[in-house]
């Protein structure tokens, strides 16, 4: 893989130290031998970090010895973490020194020869390994249990390979990394992609490049850390590319370095890609999903049609179900839990149509999962379940697709609460759900029944005719949106 990295040239850089491809074989190294080190060596090795060379040299040292790693999410809840320890069955975490990890049930570090320590389960699981999986990303979490997803090393330098493909005519040499490496979409397309080209894989801490949580984003930070280093590649978000875009001045010169900006995790709505490319931007959107590895179809220079999401990546067949399903073939991955997918196919939930030129198109979506503009899925049955349990609520209804934060339309359990008290029950509500699904605004309005045409006989919300009918109140709780949002 780095055989053949340009001399010179360092492979991983956080700003402070470099390493080549020796200086990073050894990090490998010495993680391997603290992976064996363990009680339990063959089971997963979970890791709670912020970006870093370490965190990509414990990426490699799992694949060097056939380990599975389990990426938990920063910006999860101690619960979820937990969650995702047990269903995992993780011997061990790779955190920094003083992590808080022993209320999960995890002590004893182990030094591994850099600034990340190995805290072994206190009551490790049994010695035992995940066949043909490299890598569990559980993704952002519809629900308070997200699913694990699971991946073979083979899969994720498949994706690698055919994106390193596609960008081989820009020859770029230095990559920033935006976005959390618990998310599979920097993860794999960013370093794994930049190892294969030659390019330097740039990862200072998420703080600096103006990222903190699942959704707070601060453009300044982030513009001048690309000047700075003079990133030629980034991964972004939809909102996170409306903040840049808003924070850019008429004479900006801090995205002169840009070659290419993959944004994806989102519906990108056309205005704002249109925005970007008159401000000279080098935006091209993408579609992906973690069953799939990540990326699926993405715009490419020389190939690329506005309004669609690209074309399928060459080892990722696309074909459209009778109902107007997207379906996604290729080498599946499986949920933890469940028997590897050998059915070929994965009905994605999302609809879409295919041009005569193959490129893909989305038209929207069969299930009710909101993907935030920062690109969290959740189901909002999940914080509706919350608001609903506080007492004061009689009905709740949880918006937010395309849409930088959550908001609600909520119906007072007795018409004599006032504003404040409503505020306390959704201050309560929040405090069980991690910031990517709390309520940011809320608007209090009449019940939804049968007769106003909002729910069901049966009293379930009608969510389409809800948020057709209220239009212009869902979006005045969006008016004057936060750049941090």
């Amino acid at each position: 893989m780095l055989e053949s990295f340009p001399p010179g040239r360092p492979v991983l850089c956080d700003g402070s130290n470099e390493f080549d491809a020796t200086a990073l074989a050894q990090r490998v190294s010495g993680l391997c031998a603290a992976f064996q080190a363990r009680r339990a060596p063959l089971a997963p090795v979970a890791i709670l970090a912020d970006n870093s060379p370490e965190w990509l040299a414990a990426d490699l040292a799992t694949q060097e010895l056939g380990l599975t790693l389990v990426p938990l999410p920063l910006f999860f809840t101690p619960a979820q973490w937990a969650h995702v320890l047990r269903e995992s069955g993780a011997s061990a975490v790779l955190a920094p020194a003083g992590a808080s990890l022993g209320a999960l049930g995890f002590g004893e570090p182990i030094q591994s020869g850099g600034p990340l320590l190995l805290y072994q389960a206190a009551d490790s699981p049994h010695q035992r390994g995940l066949a043909d999986t490299q890598k569990i990303t559980f993704t952002s979490g519809t629900t308070a249990a997200p699913k694990g997803v699971c991946l073979s090393t083979a899969q994720q330098w498949e994706l690698a390979r055919a994106l390193k493909q596609g960008v081989a005519q820009l020859h770029l040499e230095r990559h920033l990394c935006l976005l959390p490496f618990a998310v599979l979409l920097e993860n794999i397309s960013g370093p794994y992609t930049a190892m294969l080209s030659g390019a330097t894989t740039i990862c200072p801490p998420l703080a600096e490049v103006g990222m903190a949580g699942a959704s707070q984003f601060d453009p300044q930070r982030c513009l001048d850390a690309i000047a700075r280093y003079q990133a030629q590649s980034i991964i972004v978000l939809p909102q996170m590319l409306q903040a840049i875009l808003g924070a850019l001045a008429p004479d900006d010169s801090r995205t002169a370095s840009l070659r290419f900006i993959a944004v994806g995790g989102a519906k990108v709505p056309a205005r704002l890609l249109a925005a970007a490319h008159a401000r000279g931007l080098p935006v091209f959107e993408g579609y992906g999903l973690s069953e799939c590895c990540s990326v699926v179809a993405l715009n490419l220079p020389g190939s690329e049609r506005n309004g669609s999401v690209g074309k399928p990546l060459p080892h990722r067949p696309v074909r459209i179900a009778a109902d107007g399903e997207i379906e996604v073939g290729g080498a599946l991955a499986h949920y933890l839990g469940m028997a590897p997918n050998h059915a070929g196919w994965l009905a994605t939930g999302d609809l879409g149509h295919l041009d005569p030129d193959g490129y893909l198109y989305i038209d929207g979506r069969k299930k009710d999962i909101l993907i935030t503009s920062f690109g969290r899925n959740v189901s909002p049955e999940w914080p509706e379940a919350a608001l609903l349990g506080t007492g004061l609520l009689a009905q709740a209804l949880v918006i937010g697709d395309g849409r930088p934060w959550l908001s609600a339309l909520l119906v007072p359990a007795r018409p004599e609460l006032t504003s404040a008290q409503i505020q306390q029950a959704v201050d309560l509500a929040n405090q069980e759900l991690p910031d990517y699904a709390q309520i940011r605004r809320w608007t209090s309005v009449p019940p939804f029944t049968p007769q106003n045409g909002q729910a069901t006989p049966n009293g379930r919300p009608r969510r389409a005719a809800i948020q057709q009918q209220l239009a212009g109140l869902i979006n005045s709780m969006y008016d004057h949106q936060e750049q941090t949002a």
